[in-house]
């Protein structure tokens, strides 16, 4: 991926010198750099009827995983989800 990240890169004749450089220490660095040189975020979207894409940008954070941090419990959202949802078939039984 980073050989045609490269590749795409240099085949690009509109691209400024110091603009490629750095584009080619970024691609070299890190693999979603490489992605978005190789996949327009606006061409995944463009044809998809009622979507208007404001901006698009791919971005890599590498974070350190802290099992016991409530940023990690992705679960949390859905379960009140389905709490609310169980409430509210419990009351429409109940009434009915």
């Amino acid at each position: 991926m980073t050989a045609a990240a490269l590749e795409h890169i240099a085949s690009d004749a509109e691209m400024p010198a110091e603009e490629r450089t750095h584009a080619e220490a970024a691609v070299k660095q890190d693999e979603s750099e490489a992605l978005a040189y190789l996949i327009d975020p606006f061409d995944l979207v463009t044809s998809v009827p009622g979507i208007e894409l404001v901006q698009a940008s791919w971005s890599c954070a590498h974070t350190e995983y802290d099992p016991e941090s409530d940023e990690w419990d992705m679960y949390d959202d859905d379960d009140a989800a389905e709490e609310d949802a169980e409430e509210d078939v419990q009351e429409a039984t109940t009434t009915a």
